[in-house]
């Protein structure tokens, strides 16, 4: 009988070829893993889960066309116990529950790879959920706000462009006060000053992206 571990078989997601190198060498260095192969976007990523079917897999949220988030939906569609660690930059509460809700099992900022990556790997093959503590305590700060519907989030991103309420109303064929009304609800569930604020607020939150 051999004493070898089967190895952590890891598949890396990210639209940098550096940082996917930085993680090749860090995940090939370590006896309990194996980097089985590398995708740059959200599509690529399902076709080589398909192909490879990889224990853990590492996961950027922002990529041009399918994003991280939409990729890990459409992982755990096909294979529901498809474990996915997002790897990325932003804390924003929103970004953070809409990854959780599609199914991240753990959540990692990119400056803290280096340090945590094959820990937080080790742990969410083993079924562990791992979520950093800045992370975890913006998602406890919101946890009580009124989140935004997906119209005022459309609302809001027209805001984030520019449009004047009845340009709002044009685009969303909605009546003007309808679209002001909408405007209200934001400013409030956001605690805003105003529309600009409002803007800045749902940005650092995740909750749009400019």
């Amino acid at each position: 009988m051999s004493n070898v571990p089967d190895l952590i078989r890891v598949l890396s997601v990210d639209d940098h070829p550096l940082l996917r190198e930085g993680i090749a060498t860090l995940v090939n260095a370590e006896a309990d893993m194996k980097l089985v192969a590398e995708a740059s976007s959200g599509q690529e990523a399902v076709q080589l889960f398909r192909l490879h079917r990889p224990d853990v897999t590492l996961m950027d949220l922002q990529m041009p066309g399918m994003n991280g988030t939409e990729a890990i939906v459409e992982i755990r569609q096909e294979f529901p116990d498809a474990r996915v660690i997002v790897l990325t930059t932003y804390t924003g509460d929103a970004q953070v529950l809409r990854a959780l809700k599609a199914g991240a099992r753990g959540y990692l900022l990119k400056v803290d790879v280096h340090l945590e990556l094959l820990d937080v790997i080790r742990a969410v093959h083993a079924g562990q959920k791992k979520i950093p503590p800045q992370v975890a305590a913006e998602l406890a700060e919101h946890a009580g706000d009124d989140s935004l519907s997906q119209r005022e989030i459309d609302v809001l991103r027209l805001i984030a462009t520019g449009h004047s309420n009845k340009l709002i109303a044009d685009r969303l064929s909605i009546g003007e006060s309808t679209a002001k009304t909408h405007v209200a609800n934001i400013l409030s569930k956001l605690s805003a000053n105003d529309r600009a604020h409002a803007v800045t607020i749902a940005t650092k939150r995740g909750i749009i992206d400019l």
